[in-house]
């Protein structure tokens, strides 16, 4: 649904909400005790006009960048976050994620980093509750010791319903690094620990296609990816799940980033089945 449908039809529920709430009184108990109702849903009454005034500003102020976000005009979307950003110093954390998402769209990885170091200047903590974007920026532009670098520095400090991620692709930077031992340190806690079954799998078809031919503990990574396919399998017992949940994540950017070994994972852990 487009933005401006979205704006009518919320208008419209909420107007015919405050007419319901005043006849209310008048249709349920005629005149002589309307008042008395009415006076007791006056703070509804209250809260709801309030509640189409604040949406209302809210899409008036953020009617050009819902409009462009709408047409996913990336180019644009990027030079009117810049101008917010750069020109009048708006620093926040929603705008600097969009920025840094738009440049990705673009493939403008070195703007990424451009703008990671206003942020580090400005408003460093921003950049703490951003670390996969950054540190993917540096995966797309092929520098993989930075962005294993940049992981590690930031591993203790990611969000907590990121830091998983965050260890995963600090492992897959270290296998692009071609530091196996390293990697393989980090998918096999993950294939065991992780509560994430994307995670999970993730690690263990590493373990299995890409880590253990080079480890010297190659029994060990077969076990663990083995014992963790099995384990996927009990929360997605076919292919469609998985493909289906891996869309609905695919909003997301770093996920968008690793579909195609996604996809990859979906078809090892299924098509190996005994």
């Amino acid at each position: 649904m487009k933005f401006k449908h979205l704006i009518i039809v919320f208008n419209c529920v909420i107007i015919v909400i405050i007419i319901l709430i005043v006849l209310m009184p008048l249709l349920l108990t005629g005149p002589e005790f309307s008042a008395v109702l009415r006076s007791k849903t006056l703070p509804i009454q209250i809260f709801m006009v309030l509640l189409l005034l604040i949406m209302n500003i809210f899409f008036y102020i953020n009617y050009r960048l819902l409009s462009l976000l709408e047409r996913e005009d990336w180019p644009a979307l990027t030079f009117y976050l810049e101008h917010k950003i750069y020109t009048k110093g708006r620093y926040s954390n929603q705008k600097v994620r969009l920025l840094a998402n738009s440049y990705l769209v673009l493939s403008d990885y070195p703007s990424v980093l451009k703008l990671e170091s206003k942020v580090l200047q400005k408003k460093p903590s921003i950049i703490d509750k951003n670390i996969l974007i950054f540190g993917i920026s540096r995966l797309l532009g092929s520098s993989h010791e930075e962005a294993a670098a940049f992981f590690k520095a930031h591993i203790d400090k990611s969000k907590v319903k990121d830091n998983q991620w965050v260890h995963w692709f600090y492992g897959f930077s270290q296998l692009l690094c071609g530091a196996n031992e390293l990697a393989e340190q980090e998918f096999l806690s993950l294939a065991v620990s992780s509560d994430n079954a994307f995670i999970t799998g993730l690690s263990a078809y590493f373990l299995q296609n890409f880590v253990a031919k080079n480890s010297r503990k190659n029994e060990e990574c077969l076990k663990i990816a083995e014992d963790s396919r099995k384990k996927i399998l009990k929360v997605y017992n076919n292919l469609q799940k998985w493909q289906n949940e891996a869309n609905n994540m695919r909003t997301d950017v770093f996920v968008s980033v690793i579909m195609n070994y996604i996809n990859q994972t979906g078809k090892w852990l299924y098509n190996s089945q005994e």
